[in-house]
């Protein structure tokens, strides 16, 4: 096996790792086109992982930001090999590298920003953290239609963003944030001292409903051009929309009972979900 063969193998064990929801739907792609995204994927996560784990993450951000500004000068910045696999997505395809720059300013906005007071301020952040890997792909799911996709796009990653948001308030709340509009909570008489007593009642409820809508109208309107993606890559970007979406009626099954459960949808579901589309 070559050492890029061996790369992307690499990327591969990430996204299989880290995402069973985006590795199930993407093997659906033809192969070179699933690799792009494998890589795509491992870039993303390290980012993600410098901020979320990292000794000393800012100081780690700005070495990783210096190292993709190499690899954008045509060099190899360091052994990883997630980078010599995103080369070769590079040469083969036409990337959006704003796109990419934007993702890690998303990822910068966590280790300075941990309360989100409005809607707009959620789908500003949603639009740098999720929005962007959907406009990362694009060249490579539909090359010939990515203007046309690409507001499409943005929606889609901001439904899935929220998704997370709605499914994640425990967790976040264990680390210090607060992505939920804290203006809606106040507004529906619920506080910031219900919020860290995890009361679910109907203020509560009323509220995840509102932002789980949200999330629901920018699904419809993400799939409303589903048909200008090429068919092999319709069904994965269908796939990873509808399974997302599924997590929204998981949670709404199991009494909104998010400050505790990890919500997700099985396996069973998954396959379910997929062979109906």
């Amino acid at each position: 096996m070559n050492d890029l063969m061996k790369a992307y193998h690499h990327c591969e064990s990430i996204i299989k790792e880290h995402s069973k929801t985006f590795y199930k739907a993407f093997m659906l792609l033809p192969k070179e086109k699933k690799q792009a995204v494998w890589a795509v994927y491992a870039f993303c996560r390290q980012v993600d992982d410098i901020v979320d784990e990292g000794v000393n993450p800012k100081e780690e951000l700005f070495t990783f930001k210096g190292m993709f500004a190499d690899f954008l000068e045509g060099e190899l910045p360091s052994e990883d090999p997630m980078w010599l696999a995103l080369q070769d997505v590079f040469n083969r395809y036409e990337m959006d590298v704003q796109s990419f720059h934007d993702m890690i300013v998303g990822q910068e906005m966590d280790l300075y920003k941990t309360l989100y007071y409005s809607e707009e301020e959620v789908l500003h952040y949603s639009y740098h953290v999720a929005s962007t890997v959907g406009l990362m792909l694009l060249p490579i799911l539909a090359p010939k239609k990515k203007d046309e996709l690409r507001e499409d796009a943005i929606a889609l990653g901001q439904a899935m963003q929220i998704t997370n948001i709605l499914r994640d308030i425990g967790e976040d709340l264990d680390r210090d944030r607060i992505y939920i509009p804290i203006e809606k909570l106040e507004k529906a008489g619920y506080s910031l001292d219900d919020l860290n007593k995890h009361i679910v009642n109907n203020k509560f409820i009323s509220v995840w409903e509102e932002m789980a809508n949200k999330a629901e109208s920018l699904y419809e309107q993400a799939l409303s051009t589903i048909h200008l993606y090429p068919m092999h890559s319709r069904t994965p970007v269908k796939g990873a929309a509808y399974l997302y979406r599924a997590i929204l009626g998981s949670i709404r099954k199991k009494g909104y009972s998010v400050f505790k459960t990890k919500h997700y949808v099985t396996g069973e579901e998954k396959q379910q979900i997929i062979s109906q589309i």
